[in-house]
């Protein structure tokens, strides 16, 4: 539970540093800070990547790789299984948290929903950086329709 917590505040004190020395009000200075963040989750998921499925076996599919994502990847960063993983068998998946952990915090108030993008910049690097170290390549996106509730969306690029 310690770990949790400490996770969660360097999270915050990493998105508030980013904020306050790159924030520029304009769309380019957010797209730097959302970058920056996205760029440190790619580097924390490719190395959970190599680390993670030692124990697991061979991954057969892209859908078995989800899977790991949705169980033991976010068990790894989060304490919890993801909620639900949809799929549209042509290389989009949805991976749907109800009680994200790191918006849990922001859930009390719409006015917080606009401010929750900076809060899943990492994240979906972490799963991008991941899902690259598993021989994935992908674009991951985030949306928020009511906090704490947050949805990725992964896109498998073929090559």
């Amino acid at each position: 539970m310690a770990d949790a917590a400490l996770f969660e505040f360097l999270h915050m004190e990493m998105v508030a540093e980013l904020w306050s020395h790159h924030y520029d009000p304009g769309p380019g200075g957010q797209k730097m800070s959302l970058s920056v963040l996205e760029g440190m989750g790619f580097r924390v998921g490719q190395a959970l990547g190599e680390r993670l499925p030692q124990e697991t076996l061979a991954f057969r599919e892209e859908l078995d790789v989800l899977k790991f994502l949705c169980k033991d990847l976010w068990v790894a960063v989060f304490q919890k299984q993801m909620d639900s993983l949809r799929a549209n068998h042509q290389g989009t998946y949805v991976l749907q948290d109800n009680s994200f952990p790191l918006l849990i915090r922001m859930a009390s108030g719409l006015q917080y929903l606009e401010e929750a993008p900076k809060f899943l910049a990492f994240t979906c690097g972490l799963l991008r950086g991941t899902l690259s170290t598993l021989g994935i390549k992908s674009l991951v996106t985030a949306s928020v329709a009511s906090l704490p509730t947050c949805k990725f969306q992964v896109v498998i690029q073929k090559t």
